[in-house]
């Protein structure tokens, strides 16, 4: 994952490390380390200590004194270039404006215009200024999914929304699969009676994880589809009802209203966005449009695994102000991980 990504940032350290290695100069030793006379010690006395300290630790004492206990100071001016190609490097990978240029301030920020010490490896710390940047992007908007359904009024539901292709129905088995192996009882309504061959297709995701589905025949009411299950759920105590809906642009007025009248008949308590995160920034603009046709609570990015960039999923919570909730990372039922965002920045510099 992200190997285009990973290597813009790669060279991006290396060139910044460059710049605060020639501006980086060794620490001045304080006064204390200073041979002087002292109460009983003569002066003579106390250089010859020195000197036999000195031959003790020999040249690990001068390079101790040489390569970590330095700092560097940075101005503007000094990496303007640098950040420069950074912001262009960040654009490349399908990262939207204004998140790249959040990250290349927050950098700057970390970075330009304080006196900073050098443990060591300059590598690390650049390195560690983009993951702070990146993770505080990510992280504006978390949410944990299986907390959400343990503590809400049964029975959950779900309405995925999308456009066509990207996995909504995938994405439904997947998450049936997830809420059964924790115990919980789920309820499929084939909302998606537009597209020839999608009943049939989540009819075999439900008999393969063994959970009901309600469904009507094909051109049907999608919102008769979804209330019926959320009927067949609350007479069966049954915990989640996950509703699939036809794949749609936003520009499709007939299909978006009756998306609406779905949201309206059903009431769902969360509707989750899904779409490819190989889009990139496609992705989130789909986002954007959808959240504003029928709000959405969060996003579902799959194929995550051949995403080279990474960029929508650094950017969409932060442009959508909704959060990720699941990542989608390959073709089985348990590929899906909820959305973390450490773990996310870790894949990245891994």
């Amino acid at each position: 994952m992200f190997n285009k990504l990973k290597n813009k940032l790669s060279g991006f350290k290396q060139n910044f490390s460059s710049k605060i290695e020639d501006k980086a100069t060794p620490v001045e030793e304080s006064s204390s380390t200073e041979p002087e006379a002292a109460e009983g010690i003569s002066f003579q006395e106390k250089e010859a200590v020195g000197t036999k300290d000195e031959n003790k630790t020999g040249f690990a004492h001068k390079a101790k004194a040489l390569v970590f206990e330095r700092e560097f100071i940075l101005d503007e001016a000094d990496v303007e270039d640098i950040l420069w190609e950074l912001e262009m490097s960040l654009l490349e990978s399908d990262i939207a404006i204004s998140v790249s240029e959040k990250i290349v301030t927050d950098v700057k920020q970390e970075l330009v215009g304080s006196r900073k010490k050098i443990g060591g490896n300059t590598s690390k710390i650049v390195e560690d200024a983009l993951k702070k940047s990146i993770n505080e992007v990510m992280s504006a908007n978390v949410f944990d999914f299986d907390e959400f359904i343990d503590s809400h009024e049964k029975p959950v539901n779900i309405v995925f929304v999308g456009i066509n292709g990207t996995g909504k129905t995938t994405s439904i088995a997947k998450i049936a699969h997830r809420l059964k192996a924790m115990n919980k009882s789920v309820v499929i309504a084939a909302g998606d009676t537009f597209r020839a061959g999608a009943i049939d297709q989540i009819a075999v995701h439900a008999e393969r994880i063994g959970v009901k589905l309600v469904k009507h025949q094909e051109g049907g009411d999608p919102a008769a589809v979804v209330y019926d299950a959320i009927q067949y759920a609350k007479a069966h105590d049954s915990d989640v009802v996950l509703s699939d809906t036809a794949g749609r642009m936003h520009t499709n007025v007939n299909l978006m209203a009756q998306l609406q009248k779905i949201c309206r008949v059903s009431a769902p308590d969360l509707v989750l966005f899904v779409d490819e995160a190989v889009a990139g920034n496609d992705a989130v603009e789909r986002a954007e449009q959808f959240n504003e046709a029928v709000p959405v609570d969060g996003s579902i990015l799959t194929k995550t695994d051949a995403d080279s960039k990474g960029g929508a999923a650094i950017s969409i919570a932060y442009i959508t102000d909704k959060p990720i909730v699941f990542l989608g990372l390959g073709q089985e039922y348990e590929d899906l991980k909820k959305f973390d965002p450490h773990w996310f920045v870790d894949q990245i510099f891994s």
